[in-house]
């Protein structure tokens, strides 16, 4: 088992690309775990081979990505922060960018299907019982997509803070979305995430009126964390702030296209 975060490392995670009729990603069938208990000085060794492992994976797809020009962006979020709304709007509101999606969730189809509605590829990874995805499963994700040259790729990791700050997927950079629902401490409470991303979304500003949120003190706490990090406010349902959003994507695209990768590159 992986020591790192508890998921299962033998457990195949399923990759489906949704067509016009839904299919249960796994068929219904559970997966089996065996759980080894080892010695804490015997864990942190497991999890250092775990994340090296990675690492190398996550390398190669690096370099696959910069090949082809593509910006991926690891789009990470607590469950129903918004992500794939704003994936939606994101991608309706660019109709002359070539875009594409894949979806990590532990199960269903769901998200994948409401990508796939808006014309755009997408394919969905279910990790069963991971809290998040890794390298090799997006290089199985990215077999199965085969983007386009020069396409903007969303990774829309599986909704946690915790061990998707951890792995590496190849990614350009991370973005974390937060909505104001959440509550103004986020960034101390989820550190690690916050000091790994490029960008910080803060999402569902429309219910500012509406919640005991602090937009000012949570930007603090995440310049605490990770000094200089852009914090965007915006609204994936009202549209409020989306534009500097879409000025950011354009801004990174425009930085050099197949040199994207390099500028963008996740610290390991």
């Amino acid at each position: 088992m992986c020591a790192t975060c508890g998921c299962g490392d033998d457990a195949a995670a399923v990759i489906t690309v949704p067509h016009e009729h839904r299919h249960d990603p796994d068929g219904g069938h559970g997966h089996s775990h065996d759980h080894v208990h080892l010695p804490v000085t015997e864990t942190v060794t497991l999890e250092q081979k775990v994340l090296a492992k990675n690492d190398e994976l996550a390398a190669r797809n690096r370099r696959r990505l910069a090949r082809l020009g593509i910006l991926a962006l690891n789009m990470t979020s607590s469950p129903g922060a918004g992500k794939t709304t704003l994936l939606e709007r994101t991608i309706l509101d660019l109709p002359g960018w070539p875009t594409a999606v894949i979806e990590g969730d532990q199960a269903t189809l769901l998200d994948a299907e409401r990508i796939r509605a808006t014309g755009r590829p997408v394919v969905q990874v279910n990790t069963g019982a991971g809290c998040h995805l890794d390298a090799q499963m997006i290089a199985g994700a990215l077999d199965a997509l085969d983007p386009e040259p020069e396409t903007l790729l969303f990774i829309e990791n599986v909704g946690n803070l915790v061990c998707p700050a951890l792995f590496d997927l190849g990614e350009s950079g991370k973005v974390v979305v937060i909505s104001v629902t959440e509550g103004t401490d986020k960034p101390l409470k989820y550190p690690h995430m916050f000091a790994a991303a490029r960008l910080v979304l803060l999402n569902k500003i429309d219910l500012l009126p509406h919640v005991d949120f602090d937009p000012a003190r949570c930007a603090e706490y995440a310049n605490s964390v990770n000094p200089g990090i852009e914090i965007i406010p915006v609204s994936a349902t009202g549209g409020d702030g989306l534009e500097r959003w879409y000025d950011w994507l354009r801004a990174k695209q425009l930085s050099g296209k197949r040199r994207a990768i390099d500028d963008l590159s996740v610290q390991t």
